[in-house]
């Protein structure tokens, strides 16, 4: 090798060792940290983040990291301590608590460890389910009206409302396990008391108590400003079918051949948004979610089906001609409804699926020689849906391919309602009996039955609601019979509750809460309140 080769080689082993020196004081500090240092830095900054080979600034690190789920985090950070670090990083488990539905109101700032909140949450939930599962909890009868028959049941949010044939209408806010609930006055003369009409339908959402007579006036109340009606409607008729938005204040009716959707205006005054006339009369009517400023609603008539929108005109959205629709449910952008054949070509009874932007038929679902009864489209899974016949069936149907991934035999006598979420099946019968079902062992987990049938079912995580609703809506005398005197023959409604720390929340509603310090509901084991019940 020669001199100028030597001064090279010599020149580039200096330039190397000087970064070498250089990177490796970028990696730690030149003198000790001291006490000082450990208590008012933070520990978790860090310029660069080794990754095999190559050296990524922390941010890029964390970009990374988001794609992870809980696990794969668990495991990156047993890789070192810098990826423990970026493994523990708050955005990325604040992220996971966003995306799996815990605390979604809450903001990144309300807590300090947001990996504790989330491995305290799952606990919860495995609370919760392993209740659900052992029909542990808490369970009270909501206290009727004396003397009357129970004639429709809504819940919303853990909040009941009930009309009865006396034509009072009531409201639990079970969230408070508060169950000694207040009238909503009507504005009825008591000239002739006992005279008032019948409850037709009642529904309600976190702002609104909407009721029908069979008379064919309508009572709105205000939940947030007092028990006594803000607006009344009357219409020439019987209201034949009644619907209340979820989200926001729209109210759609059905009165002879005539469909009316009302809202408030921007002064807060109640007027008629839309008006709408149809060939027969109306079935069953549901509001379409998330729709924005104008309302959307579909109405079932005979073999019609109408989408409604509140800028145009009633629009035909199926028809076919001796085809009766016998179920309705609607989500955002679709409608689900149960259709009847009859005919010389029997085709056996089926659910049609329709896209409510594009108008047309998306699916066929079922085969089924009884006739469907119940749909739930907008609470079940994504690609999900599930169904209850006359032929004592529990369907669930996969939209994606248009085939019944469960079948379970359920109801004796005809299934009258349903709901599902991404574990459990809760169907009721027209025998009066309430199943729960563990869908993915295709397992019943437990059952409860009451003499009428099962008109409502609604539940969430923590809480189930219930009602057993009269064919009958007739009340005997009393001094004939001892009819009136058993609460059986005028209709139950039932909560359960299976997450004890939430009888403690405070109720949103004013109306809803009681002046007395006793309550009518009890704590002990469901298992226990039902011996005689299989499992």
């Amino acid at each position: 090798m020669d001199d100028q080769s030597l001064d090279e080689f010599r020149r580039r082993w200096q330039e190397e060792l000087a970064q070498a020196q250089a990177q490796r004081k970028r990696r730690r500090p030149e003198a000790a940290p001291g006490r000082a240092y450990f208590l008012f830095s933070p520990q978790n900054e860090m310029d660069d983040v080794p990754f095999f080979d190559i050296q990524l600034p922390y941010e890029l690190a964390i970009n990374i990291f988001q794609y992870l789920d809980r696990k794969d985090l668990g495991r990156c950070a047993q890789v070192s301590k810098t990826w423990k670090v970026i493994a523990e990083d708050e955005v990325l488990w604040y992220r996971l608590c966003q995306q799996e539905g815990h605390l979604p109101q809450s903001s990144i700032s309300d807590y300090s460890c947001w990996k504790l909140i989330f491995q305290e949450c799952r606990a919860k939930e495995h609370m919760l389910r392993t209740n659900w599962k052992n029909r542990k909890g808490a369970v009270s009868e909501l206290e009727p009206v004396p003397d009357a028959v129970l004639c429709d049941v809504h819940s919303h949010d853990g909040v009941v409302i009930a009309g009865y044939t006396s034509g009072d209408v009531r409201v639990w806010d079970t969230r408070t396990w508060d169950y000694i609930a207040p009238f909503l006055e009507s504005e009825y003369e008591e000239d002739e008391p006992g005279m008032q009409p019948y409850v037709s339908f009642v529904r309600i959402n976190s702002s609104l108590a909407v009721a029908a007579y069979e008379d064919g006036f309508l009572n709105i109340w205000d939940l947030r400003t007092g028990k006594y009606p803000v607006h009344r409607f009357e219409h020439d008729a019987r209201i034949q079918a009644l619907a209340l938005s979820q989200e926001d204040a729209t109210v759609a009716t059905a009165s002879a051949f005539d469909v009316v959707m009302l809202c408030p205006s921007e002064e807060g005054y109640w007027q008629i948004a839309a008006e709408f006339e149809v060939q027969k009369l109306v079935d069953y009517l549901e509001i379409v979610p998330d729709t924005g400023r104008y309302p959307v609603a579909v109405a079932t008539a005979g073999d019609l089906v109408y989408l409604l929108k509140a800028e145009d005109s009633a629009r035909t959205l199926h028809y076919v001609y001796g085809q009766p629709v016998t179920c309705l449910d609607v989500s955002a952008n679709q409608a689900a409804f149960g259709v009847k054949s009859l005919g010389w070509v029997y085709e056996g009874n089926k659910i049609l699926v329709y896209s409510l932007e594009a108008e047309r038929c998306l699916s066929k679902l079922g085969n089924a020689l009884g006739d469907f009864t119940c749909v739930n489209l907008r609470d079940s899974p994504p690609n999900l849906m599930v169904s209850g016949n006359m032929d004592r069936r529990v369907r669930i149907h996969d939209l994606r391919t248009d085939k019944i991934a469960l079948s379970l035999s359920a109801h004796q006598l005809g299934v009258s309602a349903v709901q599902m979420d991404d574990w459990k099946i809760v169907s009721g019968g027209e025998e009066g009996l309430v199943s729960v079902w563990d869908y993915r062992m295709n397992q019943k987990l437990w059952e409860v039955h009451s003499r009428h049938p099962v008109r409502h079912i609604s539940f969430n995580s923590h809480s189930l609601i219930t009602a057993n609703v009269p064919y009958e809506r007739v009340v005997r005398n009393a001094d004939l019979d001892n009819f009136t005197t058993h609460r059986r023959h005028r209709g139950l409604i039932h909560a359960y509750e299976f997450a004890v720390d939430q009888l403690a929340f405070q109720s949103a509603l004013p109306i809803c809460r009681s002046s007395c310090d006793t309550t009518a509901g009890y704590n002990y084991d469901l298992a226990l309140a039902f011996p005689y019940d299989n499992i």
